[in-house]
């Protein structure tokens, strides 16, 4: 994916999300470490734009709600979760860059239950790749990507990578 076709599919998503949600009221995103937070601030932005309210934006890390902690590091990275709002009773779209095996998704919603008891969670991502190893999907998919378990996908945003692409590589 090029910047334009992720912008296309961030605005498809947004108009989705309010759809579905049958507007924008109460509700809040809340991006998974890392690429989810500006995916989620950008949807925030459009979702503003369309509706004249812009959802709140949360930042959630899932490290230590892992199923492969001792597999990733020794002592890992535990980041910042902040989560300026009440999410009890609020629907909220939590928001990923690639949706793959569904582990980080579980974990995410474990973080997520954790800190309240939420309406509803709707899940959104920019790439749903396949292989899925646990009973999770997306609400909302910007591509869906077809692709071996031997190939990587990476998403690059400008935000964190300085530019915008999605691309394919091998392991």
């Amino acid at each position: 994916m090029e910047a334009a076709e992720i912008e296309r599919a961030l605005r498809r998503i947004a108009h989705e999300i309010v759809e579905k949600n049958k507007g924008a009221e109460e509700l809040a995103l809340v991006g998974v470490h890392t690429r989810g937070i500006p995916l989620a601030e950008r949807l925030s932005s459009l979702i503003e734009r369309f509706e004249g309210v812009r959802p709140a934006v949360g930042v959630l890390d899932i490290t230590l709600y892992r199923d492969d902690l001792s597999e990733i590091a020794v002592q890992p990275k535990v980041r910042e979760t902040r989560i300026p709002f009440d999410i009890t009773n609020k629907p909220l779209v939590l928001v990923d860059d690639v949706l793959y095996t569904g582990r980080t998704a579980r974990a995410a919603l474990d973080a997520l239950v954790d800190l309240g008891r939420p309406q509803r969670i709707y899940f959104a991502v920019l790439v749903d790749r396949g292989h899925r190893e646990l009973p999770i999907r997306a609400d909302f998919v910007g591509k869906n990507l077809p692709t071996s378990r031997q190939e990587v996908v990476k998403v690059k945003l400008n935000e964190v990578d300085g530019e915008d692409g999605v691309e394919l590589w091998q392991r």
